[in-house]
């Protein structure tokens, strides 16, 4: 980041210092500290912060923003709420970049359409993006932290689990184009129904001036619904009414999509190197900022050929004669609906799901596993093989509706299961949430039939 007054810093949260100087880091974490950081002393459920303040300024610390006063250290900045005062600081330092910024949300897809969106944006910008799932009131802050002077556009992800969550994240961001992916089922234990989640996934325009730019799924059943006349609002879609960007000839197979992408009079032909038809909502939803943007639709297409997804996020391997979709870096019932479609598009012959609990879903939780494994059933699973408790209402759901299907509760069973069946030209899925770590299931399988990864 670059540097920052001290005097600003408290201001931008109603404080007041003596100091003077700058700093060039600001950090939460106490261990990491040293003479030009400003140290954020957090309080949450389970920690209080303000109690490791004696020993961040034993180490150095240029100054600290805590809510007790823990010593009297002219270092000290004082605020009711430490927490809101790193999205004020956020904010203010944000506000020092007249560049364009790009909020995105939505209940599935958010990280492979911000890489998307990225990955367009890029091509004539010098672009920065969240990293990771950096996408909460800690994550934010520290994206916007790593902004340096010769970036020209950011792309910022943005969660939430409750309302006014992304409210606060949009005040703090003031993106000038928002996107929001979909409206589905995560987190609806905490926001009532799908309304509740439309609600708060509008707070986005919250932290925006009017006349900005919406860009939203017309496709979508709630998103349908929205008109938001003090906004320009973009559409974009396959089936879906008032459509502005729209998608056709859809084509899949096991390298990802191509479709022709029709814009305001102008069309382009566009691959996606992702499968599964939500994909292709996602390079829509980037195509529109990059339009919104200045691009022609062709460039932005160029931009959507060039993405790379992260992590464990529908990676496709070849090994052994099958296709394996390595899809574990998490999970919702959205998400599992979209992989499971994602399978029954790119398989030869047999395919097999090899599915975890979704975790985090309370009281919705048993049935949206037993949805789960009727849409495995309805999409042509030839084997479905579950891991983990919850996960048992899929494997019963998908027998019910006269698929092949079986729980376990030992990855290495359902490892040497694959490995007995296992033909060329199979397909297989493996996903669920990040907490049952379903990669090892593929890894095995992996070390059983003698591939490698590290040298593919």
């Amino acid at each position: 980041m670059k540097k920052i007054l001290i005097k600003d810093i408290a201001g931008f949260c109603g404080a007041q210092t003596s100091l003077d100087g700058e700093i060039s880091r600001i950090s939460t974490d106490s261990r990491d500290v040293d003479e030009n950081t400003l140290f954020v002393a957090l309080v949450g459920e389970r920690f209080d912060a303000n109690d490791f303040v004696e020993d961040v300024l034993r180490k150095g610390a240029k100054a600290v923003i805590c809510s007790k006063k823990v010593c009297d250290d002219e270092r000290l900045i004082c605020v009711e709420d430490t927490g809101k005062a790193l999205l004020q600081i956020a904010n203010g330092y944000r506000k020092s970049f007249n560049i364009p910024f790009i909020g995105l949300t939505g209940s599935v897809g958010k990280t492979t359409s911000k890489g998307m969106i990225y990955a367009v944006v890029n091509k004539k910008f010098n672009a920065m993006r969240t990293a990771g799932n950096l996408n909460n009131e800690i994550g934010v802050p520290r994206t916007l932290f790593t902004l340096e002077e010769w970036h020209e556009a950011a792309v910022i992800e943005m969660g939430m689990n409750h309302f006014e969550e992304i409210s606060r994240l949009s005040k703090t961001v003031e993106p000038q184009i928002a996107v929001i992916t979909n409206v589905g089922t995560a987190h609806i234990e905490n926001l009532g129904s799908r309304e509740g989640i439309l609600k708060a996934k509008l707070e986005i325009l919250d932290g925006m001036k009017k006349g900005s730019t919406l860009i939203i799924n017309g496709d979508n059943d709630m998103l349908a619904t929205v008109e938001k006349p003090d906004y320009e609002l973009i559409r974009f879609g396959i089936d879906g009414e008032k459509l502005d960007m729209k998608a056709v000839d859809v084509k899949a197979d096991e390298k990802g999509s191509t479709f022709k992408a029709l814009y305001n009079g102008e069309e382009a032909e566009v691959f996606v190197p992702a499968v599964g038809i939500h994909n292709v909502y996602n390079a829509l939803s980037a195509m529109c900022v990059g339009v919104k943007l200045g691009f022609t639709l062709k460039e932005a297409a160029e931009g959507v050929a060039d993405f790379e997804a992260e992590g464990m996020r529908q990676k496709i391997t070849n090994a052994g004669g099958a296709v394996f979709i390595e899809d574990c870096y998490n999970a919702n019932p959205d998400s599992m609906m979209a992989s499971l479609d994602a399978l029954a598009t790119i398989k030869k012959t047999r395919s097999f799901a090899v599915l975890g609990d979704m975790l985090e879903l309370g009281d919705f939780s048993e049935e949206a596993h037993r949805k789960v494994g009727e849409k495995a059933a309805q999409t042509g699973c030839d084997f479905v093989l579950t891991f983990g408790k919850l996960s048992e209402h899929i494997a019963k759901a998908a027998t019910e509706k006269g698929c092949n299907a079986k729980s376990f509760d030992d990855k290495e069973k359902i490892a040497e299961i694959i490995c007995e069946n296992l033909k060329k030209d199979d397909t297989l899925l493996f996903k669920g949430s990040r907490g049952m770590k379903m990669e090892e299931i593929f890894l095995s399988v992996y070390k059983k039939i003698g591939y490698n990864p590290d040298n593919a």
